[in-house]
């Protein structure tokens, strides 16, 4: 299956991020764009438009006079949640090894769906099939996560099988639906397990946790997944940028 590859700014950026994080910068010092441009052989512009990408996370800060320097505070934020991550990457930027597992996978008409805001904020009918997806994410057998997509079934263009589900939805959309996902509007919920929640999750009913209860769009601004995910912050811990603007 064909993927877009990520832009050479994007693959600057990484790159440059990789090098804070692994401390190849002595004193946190950014050297100057002509420099880092002729080290990682491409155009200065490119380094520029990469740098700024970091700036606006607030991995560096620039001071006049002073050069590029690395925020090492903000380094302590593992997975940023206004970047699209896999779960995998988020837990392996916390330290843990993960594996994720396909609970099941059902298709239903929406109006069989336990979440009552799928349909609208899906923009489809009660009648309409739907592709019902959930997963958990562990870190040595023990979960971590579980996630919940909810996807359009005539969206589907492709057959598929339940192991290519265990892929980031956004990989499983690219090859199945021919959509992009771009980005995700994101309610934080704090919930209460119950049920098969805490079942899967392995706590205690009454647990308190964190959700994200999203609605995921492509590049149109159509909606194409309907996401609900579920954090042990026990073993998690979700951490945000805040900055005054």
């Amino acid at each position: 299956m064909l993927r877009r590859a990520p832009s050479l700014t994007d693959q600057v950026k990484t790159h440059v991020k990789d090098m804070i994080v692994n401390g190849e910068f002595p004193g946190g010092r950014i050297p100057p764009e002509t420099e880092l441009a002729e080290a990682l052989g491409v155009s200065r512009t490119t380094v520029r438009d990469a740098l700024s990408r970091l700036e606006m996370e607030g991995t560096i800060s620039r001071k006049q006079g002073a050069g590029t320097f690395v925020n090492n505070p903000v380094l302590q934020i593992r997975s940023r949640l206004d970047e699209i991550w896999s779960y995998e990457a988020m837990l392996l930027a916390h330290g843990l090894t993960p594996a994720a597992r396909v609970i099941d996978v059902t298709t239903l008409p929406a109006a069989a769906l336990p979440h009552d805001d799928a349909a609208a904020d899906l923009a489809i009918g009660p009648i309409d099939d739907v592709l019902y997806v959930r997963k958990l994410f562990l870190e040595n057998d023990v979960p971590v996560i579980l996630a919940v997509n909810v996807l359009p079934r005539p969206a589907l263009l492709d057959a598929y099988t339940p192991d290519d589900l265990a892929r980031p939805i956004y990989d499983f959309l690219d090859d199945f639906a021919r959509q992009r996902l771009a980005y995700y509007v994101t309610d934080i919920v704090p919930v209460v397990a119950h049920g098969e929640t805490a079942t899967l999750l392995q706590i205690a009913p009454g647990t308190p946790l964190v959700s994200f209860d999203e609605t995921g769009y492509n590049e149109a601004n159509e909606p194409i997944v309907k996401a609900y995910s579920y954090f042990r912050d026990d073993l998690l811990r979700l951490r945000l940028l805040r900055r005054r603007v």
